[in-house]
């Protein structure tokens, strides 16, 4: 097992190395000037004391070395849009925000998906199998900007009972964590559904029954155990898509999160920030697949991690 997580951090900070270079030398190709928005107006002389102040008169490949070795001791660099801010700095102030946000989401997309796929497969009631049937396919169906939306409408503007701005209380929570949990929890419960459902066929499920076991017991040790590997291999990547932000659902909901940040640096061609986003990003992701994995391997034991 210790092989195997230092192995797959290996290979994790190699694909961190090739993100970075990929999107260092994409951000350099793309077209337009980063100073250009905000500084309109100046001369020549003061775009090239810009230019110097950031690095940008030096060769590309000069730019990329300097840049690794920054990062390596974890100096991303100076905002170039936002004035005097480090990208460390932006990342530490806004992160948390949507790290919180995304955990709420994600613990109501697990309880609630698991919850109805285990209705959903051991229901003998065909209406309520079809209603939560009919319920997972529209929540994967329906965009999730346009449920914030509606439920904003309802529950913000119409009724006055949630909050529809800032993250100030917990209440301020509800709405955006299940905008973004809708399309999760569909999934889970589906995933759920049809696992379970085909785990409770099994053989073993009939010898835990023909031996005495109370049923509760059968499907809590027998049957959700075996019929949680899909959903804790799908479970990984959609918390490191939760904790890193939806740009929609924090502009909806007027959210100082990541996501926003990452759009708008890409749109001022804020070439250091878009990067410690993408790096911080990616080192998410690489994680909770390794988590995952690990994971799947202690519920099932039968998967064997490669040494």
């Amino acid at each position: 097992m210790f092989k195997y997580i230092v192995k797959r951090l290996l290979i994790g900070c190699l694909t961190l190395f090739i993100l970075a270079t990929i999107t260092f030398f994409g951000t350099k190709a793309m077209p337009g000037n980063p100073f250009a928005q905000d500084n309109r107006g100046l001369s020549p002389e003061a775009y090239a004391a810009l230019e110097k102040k950031y690095g940008l008169d030096k060769p590309v490949s000069e730019q990329y070395v300097i840049y690794l070795k920054n990062a390596l001791h974890g100096d991303f660099g100076e905002s170039i849009t936002k004035k005097g801010q480090m990208v460390a700095d932006i990342i530490v102030k806004r992160a948390p925000v949507t790290a919180k946000l995304g955990t709420v989401a994600f613990v109501v997309a697990v309880s609630v998906g698991l919850t109805l796929g285990v209705v959903s497969a051991l229901t003998k009631k065909r209406w309520v199998n079809n209603a939560i049937t009919t319920f997972a396919t529209l929540g994967v169906s329906i965009p999730g900007f346009l449920f914030a939306m509606i439920i904003m409408y309802i529950f913000g503007v119409k009724l006055k009972l949630l909050p529809v701005m800032e993250l100030l209380t917990w209440k301020h929570y509800i709405m955006p964590a299940l905008a973004l949990s809708l399309s999760p929890i569909s999934m889970i419960t589906r995933l759920t559904r049809s696992s379970l459902k085909d785990v409770m066929n099994k053989d073993y499920i009939t010898l835990a029954r023909s031996k005495g076991t109370k049923e509760l017991m059968v499907i809590i040790k027998h049957g959700l155990k075996n019929a949680m590997l899909p959903v804790v291999t799908y479970c990984g990547p959609m918390f490191a898509g939760l904790v890193t932000g939806s740009v929609v659902i924090e502009k909806l909901f007027t959210i100082p999160g990541i996501g926003a940040e990452f759009t708008n640096s890409i749109i001022n061609r804020d070439y250091t920030l878009v990067m410690g986003l993408t790096l911080l990003f990616g080192a998410i992701v690489i994680v909770m697949n390794i988590v995952s994995d690990i994971a799947a391997a202690l519920i099932d034991p039968r998967i064997k991690l490669e040494k």
